[in-house]
């Protein structure tokens, strides 16, 4: 770290910059794709438009933020690497830097917990949270406590949602056969190995977890790390204000057990799936709308996994089909970030390619 910080609560370099993502007001549009892969992301870039030039900043902690312009739209790519506490850094910190709503797709990989072959697409319409209980003693397995714990869900905005499936659509290659799922449930998780009901040398105590997650939770199709936590953001922020339109296909109704043992105990309670709502006057406050596309690189019930092939095939459409559903989704002007000084701006120069060291 070079840079002097002004603000222990929320850390900002002299100039604005925030700490783990190093960008600062104006160099992020209100449209962006966040990815885990620094390849997909830079594949991703090569679809943007020529001008005005592309601005690229390499955070010291990891984090790829490219912005330029799709169709003459801003938009911007985040590389945020994998797990919670990536997000959690991408949603707030983007935040900070950014005037006017905020839309965000996840374009990621996934396992399958269903016979859906790999390589196929699926657009989570909700979440829930699968995570290792810390609480429990996995050494002397404790029977007073569980291994895992299992949260509410949480939606997708469907607006968003529906924008998404219809431009992946309207994108689709018509020699592709890709299907595409969208009315699934997605589980993201604190762990790719122990909260996943992978095997390892740890006493994880999750050998029959994936069959008692599908038990728990009707619709469950797909095992990541990120896209729960980027919907659980959208629907805290304050500004958010739930929209009247629909899904179509019907959100899931989902039921879940609040703490996990391992045992469904008479599921009989169903919770919708629904992003909460404030009262009638914040119609005027900024909002963030969040999506999700997976695609399946591994089958958890064939152990299936994806060729290099099935993936750069895979990329490039859905890398185009997000492009177009934000692009095409519409903000008010004076719902956006403002052009005036901002590296998307057509009378002022790009940034150049830097590195945060």
């Amino acid at each position: 770290m070079k840079d002097r910080i002004q603000d222990a609560n929320f850390p900002k370099t002299e100039d604005g910059r925030v700490y783990h993502l190093g960008i600062r007001a104006g160099e992020v549009a209100n449209r962006i794709i966040t990815v885990g892969s620094m390849s997909r992301a830079e594949s991703i870039a090569k679809m943007l438009d020529a001008s005005p030039k592309l601005f690229s900043l390499y955070s010291e902690r990891g984090f790829l933020t490219i912005t330029g312009c799709y169709k003459s739209v801003p938009v911007s790519i985040v590389c945020i690497g994998m797990g919670a506490p990536n997000a959690d850094f991408f949603i707030r910190e983007v935040r900070e830097c950014l005037r006017g709503d905020m839309l965000v797709i996840r374009l990621g990989s996934c396992g399958c917990l269903t016979d859906l072959p790999v390589g196929s697409l699926v657009l989570p319409a909700s979440s829930v949270a699968c995570t290792r209980n810390v609480d429990f003693d996995f050494a002397s397995c404790d029977p007073w406590e569980v291994p895992y714990r299992l949260s509410k869900p949480v939606s997708a905005d469907p607006d968003l949602h529906r924008a998404l499936y219809d431009a992946l659509e309207a994108t689709r290659p018509p020699s592709l056969k890709t299907l595409v799922v969208s009315n699934a449930v997605n589980a993201s998780t604190d762990s790719f190995y122990s909260s996943q009901g992978r095997q390892t040398s740890f006493q994880d105590h999750n050998a029959s977890l994936i069959d008692h997650l599908k038990a728990a939770v009707s619709g469950l199709t797909t095992l990541e790390m990120e896209t729960f936590w980027i919907f659980h953001l959208a629907a805290s922020w304050r500004g958010v204000k739930q929209s009247s339109s629909a899904v179509n296909p019907p959100l899931a109704t989902v039921p879940v057990v609040p703490a996990f043992s391992g045992i469904p105990n008479g599921i009989s309670e169903k919770v919708e799936v629904a992003l909460p709502s404030l009262d009638e006057n914040t119609s005027s406050r900024p909002v963030i709308r969040a999506a999700a596309a997976q695609m399946v690189f591994a089958s958890r019930s064939s152990q299936a996994f994806i060729t290099p092939d099935q993936v750069n095939e895979l990329e490039r459409w859905s890398g185009q089909g997000v492009l177009e559903a934000l692009v095409r989704f519409d903000v008010a002007p004076e719902r956006l970030h403002p052009v005036s000084g901002s590296v998307w701006s057509p009378i002022e120069p790009s940034k150049p390619l830097r590195a945060l060291l």
